[in-house]
């Protein structure tokens, strides 16, 4: 569509990525359109906008992913004026004086006045003085993604399609939908839009009791469901709802393994996309690089030619297939943290501490700490779902935004810096053997939280004391570090590492990071916060302020609360942060895992630490 309408690239990577309704100013609603017909879809992607992420793009089954095109303006500007494609939708759109409706294609052209067709308020008012129309407020949808314009037709006359002229009108003093009425000019059938999102998931709500199933609409995609119908019922939704649009995005460390002993001008060679396809593109026997495009490279970029082939050759074999699980995939982020892999010269630093800059009682519990000093995270829009969040990369209910199997996914690259923690496993061991009840706490909380899933047909999930511990310690770091170093909560983002599957390697670590476009994430603050000096006092506050919430006891002793009473101790006065920064949408906390409960005080791994007082005065105690 014509127009200037800005929108942030990252949000094109979550809030309103492909499928997505953006609410416009003046009342337009548009959704974003597929990849299909996204400038240079079918083309090579000018180099400002690749993105070398090898790891991630394999693990997405795409050769490549690439930035969304920035808007760019001035005479002799390359790539200038490339848009991002929308249709419109909803269609239905009402006049907000004499409430008339009418139902707008996919492709219209800029907004529309009121037709002032008849008696309306509007009919006497010159054209260019009427109201313009603007978009109805609910929608359908069913759980496979798909979604449509709400039968408003079908709605007023009780299942019959007739194609009647019909009038939004808004009467009495109710602001719900049951003061809302649709009613025909034609035939005078009313009826209120109270009931409309009544559903039960056996036997569907009041749309299938009409007959209104749905038809397989995919907006994004220049589809309207006329065609290949799905048949599942219908949910009625709002148009701003949280559950009409949950993007998949997946997250990774950038982690260039292959560049160690590389310099910064062969590693800057090999991430680009356009060299990395003249050397990978003529491999030798399928295997080996060939020299002659490494010195013609070498000429072109003034690098040295055996440094340049060392590195490729590396990089090639480092080019390892999709890993199976999220685990795996993020054990080799783990495994290079503790290792204190990178360079100053690469997108990767890592400064391992001495342990024994670590206070004595300190060292009972963190292992390792790792000074994330640079890295750099990518973040790529896999797909979508709608009315439930997706499951995984292999979820069924995973719409993906193109028609067709498409080479490259949209992404954005952030860079920061963060603080590593590896909790000391024998610590965690000692605790879960000397309190049975933690495990015994994890499964009443998991036991309510899979009920849920289970209701709504997602797969349970298995959830560990260990992973309930890790998680809410995360959750107080951030919001003591935010405190603390002055970054706000909702730029602080947390990264777990922990086993799920049974028998599988350990992990016990969590990342705190920052990661933005712009300079907050790269001045050092919260890396300063990682040094022995300051982290410990950190420590000790973020537990002693974790001992007691405002809402005590009835927070420490709730039986479940917050989304689906998949918290226990954990509230917005002590454990929770912005959903941005969590993984699991402010879910599966529990304060008790880390400081206790008021019945049981040493029940959390980190319950001896509550009320020591500041590390000098451990210090002075017991001599550590």
């Amino acid at each position: 569509m014509s127009g200037y309408r800005p929108v942030r690239r990252a949000q094109l990577i979550g809030t309103f990525g492909v499928g997505a309704m953006v609410d416009l100013p003046n009342d337009e609603s548009l959704m974003v359109a597929g990849l299909d017909v996204w400038p240079f879809a079918n083309e090579t992607v000018p180099p400002q906008w690749a993105v070398m992420e090898e790891r991630l793009a394999t693990r997405l089954g795409v050769k490549e992913l690439r930035l969304p095109p920035d808007y760019r303006t001035g005479k002799g500007t390359a790539y200038r004026e490339k848009r991002i494609p929308s249709v419109r939708f909803p269609g239905w759109h009402y006049c907000p004086r004499c409430g008339d409706m009418k139902r707008l294609p996919l492709f219209a052209m800029g907004p529309r006045r009121c037709s002032g067709i008849g008696d309306s308020a509007c009919s006497k008012i010159v054209e260019k003085r009427r109201p313009f129309l603007i978009p109805v407020r609910i929608v359908s949808a069913c759980v496979q993604g798909h979604i449509q314009d709400f039968p408003f037709d079908e709605w007023a006359h009780g299942g019959d399609t007739t194609g009647h002229r019909l009038r939004y009108q808004a009467f009495g003093s109710s602001a719900s939908l049951s003061g809302v009425q649709i009613r025909c000019l034609e035939c005078g059938k009313k009826r209120s839009l109270a009931g409309s999102f009544e559903y039960a998931s056996a036997s569907g709500g009041a749309l299938s009791e009409m007959g209104q199933l749905c038809r397989r609409g995919r907006p994004w995609l220049g589809e309207t469901g006329r065609k290949g119908a799905c048949g599942l019922h219908l949910r009625t939704l709002q148009r701003g709802a949280s559950n009409v649009y949950f993007p998949y995005t997946v997250s990774s460390i950038y982690l260039p393994l292959w560049g160690k002993g590389a310099g910064r001008q062969v590693m800057r060679v090999l991430e680009d996309s356009f060299y990395w396809e003249l050397l990978t593109g003529g491999l030798i026997d399928g295997k080996r690089i060939d020299p002659l495009r490494v010195d013609t490279i070498a000429k072109r970029t003034g690098v040295d030619p055996v440094a340049l082939r060392q590195a490729a050759e590396q990089k090639l074999q480092n080019n390892a297939p999709a890993v199976p699980t999220e685990e795996d995939y993020r054990r080799a982020e783990y495994d290079a943290f503790i290792a204190g892999e990178g360079g100053r010269d690469r997108d990767l630093l890592v400064d391992v501490l001495d342990d024994a800059l670590l206070s004595n009682w300190c060292k009972r519990y963190i292992r390792r700490v790792c000074l994330v000093r640079k890295l750099r995270e990518t973040r790529a829009l896999a797909g979508f779902t709608r009315v439930l969040p997706a499951e995984g990369g292999t979820d069924p209910r995973l719409q993906r935004p193109s028609a067709s199997a498409r080479r490259w996914l949209p992404a954005t690259v952030v860079r920061g810096e963060g603080i590593f923690l590896e909790i000391r496993r024998r610590s965690i061991k000692e605790w879960l053997d000397r309190k049975p009840e933690a495990e015994e706490r994890a499964k009443r909380l998991a036991d309510a939280y899979n009920a849920k899933r289970l209701e709504r047909g997602q797969a349970p999930r298995v959830i560990s004391a260990k992973y309930l511990f890790l998680h809410t310690l995360a959750h107080l770091l951030i919001k003591q570090l935010s405190f603390d170093c002055g970054y706000g909560s909702a730029s602080l983002r947390e990264r777990l590492y922990c086993e799920t599957a049974e028998g599988s390697r350990p992990m016990q670590g969590l990342l705190i990071y920052t990661a933005s476009g712009d300079s907050e994430g790269t001045m050092g603050g919260l890396v300063r916060q990682g040094k022995p000096d300051r982290l410990e006092p950190v420590l000790l506050e973020t537990v002693r302020t974790a001992s007691w919430c405002s809402a005590d006891p009835v927070c420490i002793e709730s039986p479940g609360q917050g989304t689906d009473s998949s918290n226990l101790a954990a509230c917005h006065s002590c454990a929770l942060v912005s959903e941005t920064s969590c993984e699991e949408g402010n879910r599966l906390l529990d304060r008790g895992m880390v400081v206790g409960t008021i019945s049981d005080p040493s029940l959390g791994l980190l319950s001896s630490l509550v009320g020591l007082g500041t590390p000098n005065d451990i210090q002075r105690r017991d001599g550590s």
